[in-house]
């Protein structure tokens, strides 16, 4: 009976790509749905051409900066959008009523402003019983004076408790951002062109610059000028309100590139940076595992 079941259940499609597919489709732009679930391009259509060959069919058409449904992905989405929200409506109406429960998430400033809180409305939308607190710090994770439940920072050789397992998490990279009004007023075509801008520097990572300037042969690179900020989110303000060009972490600007806010003058020159790992407390709340889940999702697919 068990095997006949089985064999009667359909098989499922990636849910996940899925998920992708609706929200592009819904936007009819595979940027706007990036924007929406917080991932990259790239990681869009990757799950739609996952999705595609698991039916055997195209969903889109693709053209230059466009993207349209064919007929089968207007039929395909049509019976999946009223699915997925009824999915959501069933979540929402089991945990509703059910106690709240918390996470305490330990994180740095900047990252916190930039990356965390950012995407806090879909972990929320996607677990409504689960609260998130999230606690900002400078210091490492084993010299934390608040209870946390899980805790994110780069590197996992130093300042993590030896009863936490560090996992692998967020792969990054450096690079030049500022407004388009400042690149306009005096082009950076190559990295002497920053001679005429002011270069915004993090007290918390003052070496950057000199890495970058010796990275791509410039190390006697002298800037019109210099502003100095005790941590980096003051430093990303900075450039958005137009002060000058910073050397900023890509999972920090993102959405400020993605929005126009910020330009990328030299994106071929990056800086490699230490990797993001996450952590989760020993005595941590089983909430936590669901938010280490989630963490894990945000990242775009490998190739």
């Amino acid at each position: 009976m068990r095997e006949k079941i089985a064999r009667m259940t359909p098989r499922l499609p990636p849910l996940n790509a899925v998920r992708a597919f609706a929200a592009a489709a819904r936007h009819q732009s595979f940027t706007l749905a990036a924007a929406e679930l917080f991932v990259t391009h790239g990681a869009i259509s990757r799950q739609v051409k996952a999705l595609e060959e698991f039916l055997g069919v195209a969903l889109f058409e693709r053209r230059v900066r466009q993207v349209s449904l064919t007929p089968e992905g207007q039929r395909f989405f049509a019976e999946v959008a009223p699915a997925l929200a009824q999915i959501g409506a069933a979540a929402q109406s089991l945990m509703q009523d059910a106690p709240a429960r918390t996470v305490t998430i330990n994180v740095r400033p900047s990252f916190a402003v930039r990356w965390v809180i950012p995407r806090l409305p879909a972990f929320v939308a996607q677990f409504p019983g689960i609260a998130p607190q999230v606690v900002t710090s400078t210091v490492p994770p084993d010299q934390a004076s608040e209870h946390f439940d899980v805790a994110i920072r780069r590197g996992r050789t130093t300042g993590w408790p030896t009863s936490i397992a560090v996992q692998p998490f967020l792969q990054d990279e450096a690079l030049i951002v500022g407004t388009p009004a400042l690149f306009a007023s005096a082009a950076v075509a190559e990295p002497r062109g920053l001679a005429a801008h002011v270069l915004l520097w993090s007290r918390s990572r003052p070496d950057d610059w000199d890495h970058w300037k010796r990275q791509v042969g410039t190390p006697r690179l002298r800037p019109a000028g210099q502003l100095q900020f005790d941590h980096l989110h003051f430093v990303l303000q900075a450039a958005i309100d137009g002060l000058g060009f910073a050397l900023a972490p890509a999972s920090l600007v993102s959405h400020d590139l993605a929005a126009g806010r910020l330009v990328c003058p030299l994106p071929a020159l990056r800086l490699p940076l230490t990797r993001h790992y996450y952590g989760l407390a020993p005595d941590a709340a089983p909430e936590a595992q669901c938010f280490a889940q989630w963490l894990q999702a945000q990242l775009p697919p490998l190739d």
